[in-house]
């Protein structure tokens, strides 16, 4: 299988280029790094790994889709019109009269005080979703990739059961898959989320991971990456794996870089230090960027493209990555911090 847009008449006209598939929420933070107790407003965002990487491919030009389950009602309609409001198409998403809708609530940390999330998503409209519920064969013709990830396994076990209905189904019309584990452990266990991974590795071409995922999830030790990385491409048959490195030196000042490696090639992308204006949805950019390259057939483009969006994702406050290609070739191509004028 080559890595490269996958051919076939499209249920969405033209043909999709990647359709996510995962639960967005609305994000309340305090402003000014105050803790949620000291907080008398709150400031609103939108965001939800798989919505995040398809505003980036919409950012990137690309056709992407999302699909997902929102109540009626002024929550749910405020998401899926920021969806739409970035160029992402929504024609995926089923609404309900029923349940509600996600909601997170965001602290900003200082070192020492690290950042921190608390969740009110139980019984949300996309944690009740079941198999049978989205019509697979329909949304996906004519696709060409399909992205996912453990958060939307996470949720729920009726959400994890139709997660591996989508993989699934997509895997059988040809599409493309790929997957990041993105795990998160105020959602599920360590030992939940490697029973579910294992079963979906299955249906995966593209994995999506870093040294420390690969390792607890998979049992592949991680601390020789381009060992690791043979061996998980080996294992599950994949078409290429992709892996985020991080050094955090503080709460506000890191150092990333990506890699990749398919067909017995190991590709390393430069190491780009960042302020954290904002760290959430930096990894989900990183995804977009990839996916962009590989939709070219490029997996060396794709990992200098996803590393250069997940580091400037990072100057952004909210989930979404509000960049454009230029602001990605740019930092990719040198960059400068240099006011623009």
């Amino acid at each position: 299988m080559s890595i490269g847009p996958h051919s076939g008449k499209c249920g969405y006209e033209p043909t999709m280029d990647v359709i996510t598939f995962g639960e967005a929420m609305v994000r309340l933070a305090p402003s000014n790094f105050r803790r949620l107790e000291q907080a008398y407003s709150l400031d609103i965002e939108i965001g939800g790994a798989e919505l995040n990487t398809a505003v980036g491919l919409a950012r990137l030009g690309r056709r992407a889709a999302w699909v997902s389950r929102l109540t009626d009602n002024p929550l749910g309609r405020l998401i899926a019109n920021r969806a739409r409001e970035t160029g992402v198409i929504t024609d995926g998403v089923l609404f309900t009269d029923t349940d509600r809708v996600g909601t997170y609530f965001l602290e900003h940390g200082a070192a020492p005080r690290p950042s921190g999330i608390v969740y009110d998503r139980a019984n949300s409209a996309m944690a009740n979703i079941a198999m049978g519920m989205i019509d697979w064969p329909t949304v996906l013709a004519g696709a060409n990739w399909f992205y996912v990830t453990g958060i939307t396994a996470a949720i729920s076990s009726t959400a994890a059961d139709a997660t591996l209905e989508a993989l699934h189904t997509a895997k059988e019309l040809g599409l493309t898959t790929c997957l990041d584990p993105n795990y998160r452990a105020k959602l599920w266990t360590v030992d939940e989320a490697r029973a579910w991974l294992n079963d979906a590795i299955q249906y995966v071409d593209v994995l999506v991971t870093n040294p420390e995922d690969i390792k607890r999830f998979f049992g592949i030790p991680g601390a020789d990456i381009a060992k690791a990385a043979a061996e998980a491409v080996n294992r599950f048959n994949l078409v290429a794996i992709a892996m985020t490195l991080r050094e955090t030196h503080s709460v506000w000042r890191n150092t990333v870089a990506g890699i990749g490696y398919a067909g017995g090639r190991l590709i390393q992308s430069r190491s780009y230090e960042v302020e954290v204006v904002d760290r959430l949805g930096s990894g989900d950019a990183f995804v977009a960027g990839l996916l962009h390259g590989l939709l070219d057939g490029d997996l060396e483009k794709g990992i200098e493209f996803g590393t250069a969006m997940g580091a400037l994702k990072h100057s952004i406050p909210g989930d979404f990555p509000w960049l454009t290609k230029a602001d990605v070739e740019g930092l990719v191509q040198g960059g400068g911090l240099r006011i623009d004028r």
